[in-house]
């Protein structure tokens, strides 16, 4: 049985599944009424290839999020995958395979229009030429309902940086821009240093976060923490989405980055897809975050 898209996360958020976020800083409620309103659905880090004991049930997850999505009765006007596709591997024909079994397990998704980008696991090995043959260009830009967005690649380059000219792209890109038009970044490790001891970090970050700040209405979704969090820089709001492979512990809170525990009493605990409403003019947004527990 199909349900409309609001009943669906009042289910999973009875569930324990789903946060409403309006209360962060740059979000607001929103109606779908008007014309340049719409919403998106962010999902990050399913890392398909995955084996072991921080999820049994890795070969599962994906489809199950792509069940989800399809569940819902009002179809998101598109869908965002913020890196780690694939679990890293150091056979390219592994790699490969993998991109190609993952292209196969989204095929059913309902949505058409779906945006890639890499993660570290997908693009680090090879400086994402695998990458590029499945999905193509690693970093990007695109317009939607009068929002433009932007993917910036920070993976493909092992040592964590975007690159000086990824740098000028992006210079070149807001250049000439309205300095209140709504903007919308998309990465997969964070710009900002989160926890840089475990890659929780960009090294030139920095530089593009200068180069956002002229423009007043920017927000960042990214992934790779494998958790929900929120940070601002200035005025500029960053917002990561839970993973669908195995959650990570709180920034900082204990030595090594290692993954939660599996925890059989509630299958797929921590994990989720981030669905995103968002009105153009003025730019704001309402996050709902709901799980993959079953059914």
């Amino acid at each position: 049985m199909t349900i409309d898209r609001r009943r669906f996360l009042q289910l999973s958020a009875a569930g324990g599944g789903a946060v409403f976020a309006s209360a962060l800083s740059g979000c607001a409620n929103l109606g779908l009424g008007g014309a340049s309103d719409f919403y998106f659905v962010q999902m990050s880090d399913s890392h398909w290839g995955y084996k072991g004991a921080d999820n049994p049930e890795a070969d599962h997850t994906l489809a199950l999020a792509v069940a989800r999505v399809n569940a819902l009765e009002i179809q998101p006007d598109f869908i965002v995958f913020t890196g780690d596709l694939t679990q890293t591997t150091d056979d390219p024909n592994e790699r490969r395979q993998r991109m190609a079994e993952f292209k196969t397990i989204v095929a059913p998704l309902k949505v058409r229009d779906i945006h890639y980008m890499p993660g570290e696991h997908d693009a680090s090995l090879d400086r994402g030429a695998a990458f590029q043959e499945m999905f193509g260009a690693t970093h990007y830009t695109f317009d939607h309902k009068g929002m433009h967005f932007i993917v910036i690649d920070n993976v493909s380059d092992p040592g964590a940086n975007i690159g000086s000219e990824q740098l000028s792209w992006l210079k070149n890109d807001l250049e000439g821009r309205d300095k209140d038009a709504p903007i919308v970044v998309f990465t997969h490790r964070p710009l900002f240093d989160l926890v840089p001891k475990w890659d929780w970090a960009t090294r030139d970050g920095a530089a593009a976060i200068a180069l956002l700040m002229p423009y007043r209405n920017v927000t960042v979704f990214y992934g790779h923490i494998h958790q929900e969090h929120h940070h601002m820089t200035g005025h500029i709001a960053h917002h990561s989405a839970r993973s669908l492979i195995f959650p990570l512990p709180a920034p900082g809170s204990q030595e090594k980055r290692t993954p939660l525990p599996w925890d059989p009493a509630s299958p797929f605990k921590g994990l989720g897809v981030r669905e995103i409403e968002a009105k153009a003019v003025p730019a704001t947004y309402e996050m709902a975050e709901f799980g993959l527990q079953k059914t």
